[in-house]
């Protein structure tokens, strides 16, 4: 007979799980989570960011499950939800997102490898046909925008956590309002009654890019630990396809007791001795700001590359970093007001505003070593990549010093 068990979780109290999910969460494909850190090198800037993936995949398990009930699935869709909640996130790479942009490979892809071909697999087919668990992962199928959608349990789950143990209050949001008001039709719909809880998630995943996932010391230490990785890459030392076998203790391992380069990249970053902006160039200064999270990586080595050169300095420590920011796609989540349907931006000023606010925190930068900045002083960033023609944002207004101060 089965029986309930319990994690306590530190959001959201205790978790209820049954025994077939409990063994699950034992294989070593799960139990890797516990070290990944959820926020990657960010514990450097916010200390107590010590979470880990484990913990936001039961959260998300959770919250789906909560979900689950409201939508009022049959209890087969209940447990595929559950289990697609807490595997979601299996296929990510050491320090999660710093990692995945340098392989190339999406953490969802290496997820659907472990669900349906490594030794878990064969415990999920006794229940479940993994290809199931794997389309909800993807957003795909009527269930699938539960996990992965405009408006998902994963996204709730990781900005009340990631605001919980960095300590900034922005992701505060009432998940139950907005769950208590989702229905499912082809798609998850939110009643006009939750329109206000849905501002309140956006507005504070917008808060939290700059203060937290785009933090400007975080890009730093993310270009740092990218620019090692893909060194240790070219030397065959790490094998991107196997990257969900890796944990971070791992990767720092092989990182420390590497020669040269990669070596001393993580000594620097051991010891915080970063590389430093020389130029900062802000995205909303720009005609076409949207271009510029377009720009191609070759497009980007080869400045780095040409800057290197005609400074003399040595390529390896030259880094360009492009800002990484949401598209915002939760605009597109369907709203029901009264028999009509109408998209989140049509019925909320403020998530319209949202799309074009990401902009203003956002900026393009170039990175060099501390004893290098004084060599970059009269560069310009537009003699070595193709950017947007800049505009005066101030030039349509006009004020008169006496009036201000």
């Amino acid at each position: 007979m089965s029986r309930q068990k319990f994690i306590r979780d530190s959001i959201h109290g205790n978790l209820p799980l049954n025994d077939f999910e409990v063994e699950v969460l034992d294989y070593p494909q799960v139990q890797r989570l516990r070290r990944v850190k959820q926020l990657g090198f960010i514990s450097l800037i916010y200390p107590g960011a010590n979470h880990s993936r484990f913990e936001h995949s039961i959260g998300t398990m959770h919250l789906a499950s909560k979900l689950a009930e409201q939508l009022e699935l049959d209890e087969h869709e209940k447990e595929l939800v559950r289990m697609a909640g807490l595997l979601h996130d299996a296929g990510h790479g050491p320090f999660s997102h710093v990692s995945e942009a340098v392989f190339d490979v999406p953490h969802e892809e290496l997820t659907g490898y472990i669900v349906k071909k490594t030794s878990l697999a064969d415990k999920l087919n006794e229940k479940f046909d993994t290809q199931e668990i794997v389309d909800i992962i993807n957003g795909k199928g009527k269930l699938g925008p539960i996990i992965s959608g405009e408006l998902d349990m994963d996204r709730m789950d990781y900005l009340i956590r990631d605001s919980h143990y960095t300590g900034v209050a922005y992701g505060v949001i009432d998940t139950e309002r907005i769950i208590s008001n989702l229905k499912l039709k082809r798609e998850l719909i939110l009643d006009i009654k939750g329109v206000q809880a849905a501002e309140a998630a956006l507005t504070a995943r917008y808060l939290m890019y700059p203060s937290v996932y785009q933090h400007h010391t975080t890009r730093i230490i993310n270009a740092m630990f990218r620019r090692c990785l893909r060194h240790m890459i070219s030397q065959d030392i790490i094998n991107p396809n196997e990257m969900y076998k890796y944990d971070d203790s791992d990767m720092i391992s092989m990182c420390r007791s590497s020669e040269g380069f990669s070596r001393d990249i993580m000594e620097r970053i051991d010891n915080r001795n970063l590389l430093k902006v020389v130029k900062s160039e802000p995205v909303n200064s720009f005609e076409s700001p949207e271009k510029i999270f377009k720009i191609e990586k070759e497009k980007l080595l080869k400045a780095e590359e040409e800057i290197s050169e005609d400074f003399n300095l040595d390529r390896n420590y030259v880094i360009l970093s492009l800002p990484e920011y949401p598209s915002f796609d939760e605009m597109k989540t369907w709203v029901a007001f009264g028999e009509n349907l109408y998209h989140l931006n049509e019925i909320s000023s403020i998530v319209g505003a949202l799309s074009s606010a990401r902009f203003n925190s956002a900026d393009i930068c170039l990175y060099v070593p501390k004893e290098d900045k004084e060599k970059l002083n009269r560069l310009k960033l537009e003699n070595y990549i193709d950017l947007p023609e800049k505009v005066n944002k101030f030039d349509t207004i006009h004020f008169e010093q006496s009036k201000l101060f």
